[in-house]
């Protein structure tokens, strides 16, 4: 079971959990008296996400057998551990099981259609594994995009979202001052995370691929690294980062815009995103060696593990 648990990336789909869980609690739970995605529903959506994620793993090491034997052969499991036919049956399995978790939801809603969500990402991770992912910049966007959606899912599954109006079922029954007190649009909120989302890992997956330069290259993949080579990719991501930056400082200044005193999240967004982010994109260009861009990675999984604390932190101070 532990060789599955390492297959399927535990860590990250534990992350994905969380990212899903603390935007639907903060942003979607806070409208339960008018919510349809109730807490039952919500956990078998997150149940197949999680799988879906868990079998996109799968694939991607499946077809990445030979890459992986060069840039890390120590962590290669298929083959050596797992057969690689029974590794593409329990993706396949996983993928059905989260569609029928998923149809729990949308069937008796009398919305088949958002099916084709999970379809639509069992898909684009399967074309992922097997062809973008050696496609110049095509496979960290679609990776990206697949992170964004972990979010952005909570908004085709929870109809009230749809409506253009959701403030006033957000004040519902609480003693808010609409003169003092910031209430941002639900939809909103969880776009500008998405969007968060999806820059970090846009950021994370190039850096990655910087990592596995070699192996790519000797594969023949025509990543953006290999194309671009290291100076060009370097600056890429130094350029996505000032991005995020910037949208959080305008998020900070709304912060402190609409607060009296000191704003505990304003703070915390600066402490632990906002400057580590700046410090990681400051070093970045200071290291060529694999080990160098395997910790500018793992420091950009911390920083988006900071976003989600951020997000519930926000919540527990201003709508508690």
């Amino acid at each position: 079971m532990s060789y599955w648990l390492r297959l399927a990336r535990w860590p990250n789909l534990i992350i994905v959990a969380l990212t899903q869980f603390v935007a639907w609690w903060c942003i979607l739970h806070p409208l339960h008296a008018v919510l349809s995605l109730h807490f039952g529903n919500f956990l078998l959506l997150c149940l197949s996400t999680i799988l879906i994620a868990a079998a996109g793993y799968i694939i991607n090491d499946y077809w990445d057998i030979r890459i992986d034997a060069i840039n890390k052969p120590e962590k290669v499991i298929l083959e050596r551990v797992i057969p690689r036919r029974l590794a593409i049956i329990v993706h396949w399995v996983l993928n059905l099981i989260a569609l029928v978790l998923a149809a729990f939801i949308a069937i008796p809603a009398g919305h088949p259609e958002w099916l084709f969500l999970q379809v639509f990402c069992i898909l684009m991770l399967w074309r992922y594994s097997t062809t973008w992912k050696r496609q110049f910049a095509v496979g960290n966007l679609v990776v990206s995009l697949m992170t964004a959606l972990t979010v952005l899912t909570l908004i085709v599954y929870e109809p009230l979202l749809q409506q253009l109006c959701v403030r006033s079922a957000f004040l519902d029954g609480r003693n808010f001052d609409l003169e003092t007190t910031w209430i941002p649009n639900p939809s909103f909120v969880l776009v500008v995370f998405a969007g968060f989302a999806f820059l970090l890992t846009w950021m994370r997956e190039v850096v990655k691929d910087m990592e596995d330069f070699k192996g790519d290259d000797e594969e023949g993949c025509v990543t953006l690294p290999i194309r671009w080579g290291l100076k060009k990719s370097t600056t890429l991501v130094q350029v996505l980062g000032a991005v995020v930056i910037l949208i959080l400082i305008v998020v900070v200044y709304g912060l402190w815009r609409h607060t009296d005193g000191l704003n505990f999240s304003a703070i915390f967004l600066l402490l632990a995103i906002v400057f580590p982010l700046l410090v990681l994109l400051l070093r970045l260009p200071k290291g060529l060696s694999n080990a160098h861009y395997h910790w500018v990675s793992t420091r950009l999984k911390w920083i988006m593990v900071s976003g989600i604390v951020a997000l519930l932190l926000l919540h527990l101070i201003n709508y508690e």
